[in-house]
């Protein structure tokens, strides 16, 4: 039986994620911040699927932050520009996870002995 998408939300969600072989980020990184907009009936399906999306794509999340639903973030007083609303409404239409952006994290002491 098919899930009912008129019941989904979409939520914000930041995911660290650790180093894993074959992950993409840069070699000197040491993990990276990923903002997801992610489709669930709640912020729990949301965050398991985001997960199970980023580790197909052989990342390693190792924690994830909810910032809420639109209509949250909007009742917090946060700006959404069109953008992001548009992301979201692909992201709930779609019933998928849509990565927004990915910040590679890196120790500051390499970046020091690097220079």
């Amino acid at each position: 039986m098919p899930k009912d998408k008129s019941r989904h939300d979409v939520y914000t969600l930041l995911v660290q994620v650790g180093r894993k072989s074959g992950d993409g980020l840069p070699e000197n990184a040491t993990g990276a911040g990923i903002l997801c907009f992610s489709s669930g009936v709640d912020e729990a399906e949301a965050v398991r699927e985001a997960v199970a999306v980023l580790k197909q794509a052989d990342l390693a999340p190792l924690d994830v932050t909810g910032y809420g639903t639109r209509t949250e973030r909007e009742a917090q007083g946060d700006t959404i520009d069109p953008e992001e609303r548009a992301l979201m409404d692909r992201a709930k239409a779609e019933n998928a996870v849509i990565v927004v952006q990915m910040t590679p994290f890196f120790d500051p002491i390499d970046e020091k002995a690097s220079e």
